[in-house]
């Protein structure tokens, strides 16, 4: 695309598929402004780590969970984003209702070399509330005892372990 071709993209001249999922999950527009300085952020070249990550991060701060969740994927691309980006794909992936896609953004980021104990500790506990929504009662708890090994005192895992566990054996005392 050369630069008289260029015109800059506003709500009116897109295309009907782009604008609306530009909404964000209410069916509000994006005020013109925010969707104008995202907008500037973006660029001619394959966005880096840091661009696709700021991005995403715009987006996810107005709600637009799905949208910002295909930004972190590709912010993630990028090892030095891969843990931010994978993490963060999850919560947005949860946001929007997509619980077995989060569960799987999360075990990316647990699968990053560079993640240290305190990281991963908090991945694997908003992995562990994940599959408990799921209603996956062993994988939960596999998340949360490992967890539990990383960090015995953290938040409420003892007793979310312990619920599980006593809910697990009356469903298979039936």
């Amino acid at each position: 695309m050369n630069e008289t071709s260029a015109l800059p993209l506003t709500q009116e001249n897109r295309p009907a598929l782009q604008r609306a999922s530009l909404e964000n999950e209410d069916s509000a527009p994006i005020p013109g402004a925010l969707l104008l300085a995202i907008e500037a952020t973006a660029s001619t070249r394959p966005p880096d780590g840091h661009e696709s990550y700021e991005q995403a991060t715009a987006l996810k701060n107005v709600g637009l969970f799905r949208q910002a969740a295909e930004h972190f994927e590709k912010a993630a691309q990028d090892p030095a984003y891969a843990l931010k980006g994978f993490a963060q794909m999850g919560l947005s992936l949860k946001k929007s209702g997509q619980q077995e896609e989060a569960v799987a953004a999360f075990r990316r980021a647990l699968q990053v070399p560079s993640t240290s104990s305190k990281e991963q500790v908090q991945i694997l506990y908003l992995l562990g509330r994940t599959l408990e929504s799921l209603g996956r009662i062993p994988e939960a708890l596999e998340a949360y005892r490992w967890l539990r090994r990383e960090a015995p005192q953290y938040r409420d895992v003892a007793t979310r372990i312990e619920s599980l566990s006593t809910r697990r054996m009356h469903r298979d005392s039936r």
